[in-house]
């Protein structure tokens, strides 16, 4: 089903630019303006292409998808970027630590990817995308005629013929190794092997694919392929054009790692507690959790932290924490005809999903904020870490927090292949992959 190639991959000139952790990314949608100051400290950083500075004087003429074109070429000219010699994948791990002591490594490997319609059911989205970053990435494609980052693609080998095939060349040193801001270490090894190559391509050809991150970039590229084809007035499936560049990693190999998303609730309006929790108790059972002080504070936050681990396993569980109440509380899903009920209106499949009860019960139904009220006033604050929850709380930036679960991988894979997409903000896949190990240049 899926077709792949080996490519030709522009990369970093280590004798121009020294440490190739100074010029790689993050992806450009986790790039903040700190972080933007921060790498263009280096003259040939990419953010300067994929996330560069505009100013106020920016016209038709010059502007931020100009120069990033200009940079590039410029880059190229003076072999800050060279062109690998023979067609490869690069086969990619990532070392990691969740906590001290959990070391993780997630194993996978970049090539290109034709780029097909959802519709021919080869690759398969799992959230819906935004207008805004589309047409900001196609200026930049249309600009360069290049990738500079990976889309992060999933399939599922349980056998891992795939990785037994690319671990046999991991045994001598990386060609590229990188230990990014967050501690992660990325390595990279040129896999140029042809027999090696067919092989993979061959296996992988079994495979539907999900994107994991990337899908305002793959949904770009469809649209550049399609003004592209308009232009040549036919259809050339070997076109560069044609194909993407993607990172593939097989949900069964271990290392993959979903974060939970948690929910902060703004005080953009005054709430009852007391009526929310006994809302609250018609459809989940509760538990909750006081503390007198910072110590039993903590031993509360732990101890709940473990149960929802726990309970999550068997259905739907949360965390709960609001503002003016020295507990915590713990909201376990009982998934009955009740809440069934205040759900009809979502697919079956999607109500197994944590965030789907959180936004279609407890924050629609239970706070009583309706679509129309939440793209209005955004009441809601998206948290990576649970003490940051906690905090924000009691600093009066948050009226009350909802903690999550991760998503699970599988959850993800049959909602995705069912045709359907998760709720925003369902997962969070880490580490990143980086930009800038390799390029892909379309002409």
């Amino acid at each position: 089903m899926a077709r792949i190639f080996p490519f030709r991959a522009w990369r970093y000139n280590p004798d121009k630019v020294g440490n190739l952790a100074d010029v790689v990314t993050q992806p450009y949608d986790k790039i903040t303006p700190e972080m933007q100051d921060r790498y263009y400290q280096h003259p040939f950083n990419l953010v300067r292409i994929i996330r560069g500075r505009e100013f106020p004087d920016d016209d038709e003429r010059s502007n931020v998808y100009t120069r990033a074109a200009r940079t590039l070429e410029q880059w190229i000219a003076e072999s800050i970027l060279i062109q690998d010699a023979r067609p490869s994948f690069y086969i990619y791990h990532q070392r990691y630590a969740l906590s001290p002591g959990d070391r993780r490594v997630r194993k996978g490997f970049i090539g290109l990817g034709q780029l097909e319609d959802y519709e021919a059911k080869i690759v398969f989205p799992h959230e819906r995308t935004l207008r805004g970053p589309k047409i900001d990435r196609l200026n930049l494609l249309r600009a360069t005629k290049a990738h500079f980052g990976q889309i992060f693609m999933l399939y599922s080998d349980p056998a891992q013929r795939i990785d037994e095939v690319l671990d046999e060349h991991t045994g001598r040193a990386p060609d590229m190794r990188v230990v990014d801001e967050y501690g992660v270490e990325h390595l990279v090894w040129r896999l140029s092997d042809e027999s090696a190559v067919t092989h993979i391509q061959h296996l992988m050809a079994d495979h539907p694919l999900i994107i994991a991150d990337g899908h305002h970039r793959y949904e770009t590229a469809l649209a550049y392929r399609d003004e592209r084809r308009a232009a040549a007035g036919r259809i050339d499936r070997d076109a560069p054009y044609e194909r993407v560049m993607m990172t593939f990693i097989n949900t069964e190999s271990g290392g993959l790692t979903i974060l939970p998303t948690h929910r902060l609730i703004k005080p953009v309006r005054p709430f009852d507690l007391s009526r929310l929790l006994q809302f609250l108790q018609r459809y989940f059972d509760l538990h909750s959790y006081p503390f007198a002080d910072e110590e039993q504070k903590a031993a509360a936050a732990r101890a709940l932290h473990q149960d929802m681990e726990r309970l999550g396993r068997e259905r739907p569980t949360f965390g709960m924490y609001a503002a003016g109440r020295a507990a915590f509380f713990r909201l376990h899903y009982r998934d009955d005809a009740a809440g069934a009920a205040l759900m009809e209106h979502v697919p079956p499949r999607l109500r197994e999903l944590d965030v789907t009860v959180l936004h279609a019960l407890i924050i629609e139904r239970g706070l009583g904020f309706t679509p129309e009220f939440i793209a209005e006033h955004e009441p809601i604050a998206y948290l990576r870490e649970f003490q940051a929850g906690i905090r924000q709380v009691d600093e009066g930036q948050g009226a009350i927090c909802f903690f999550v679960n991760p998503t699970r991988i599988e959850q993800v894979r049959d909602v995705a292949l069912a045709g359907e997409v998760l709720p925003q903000k369902s997962t969070d896949f880490y580490p990143k992959l980086l930009s800038g190990l390799t390029l892909y240049r379309l002409e």
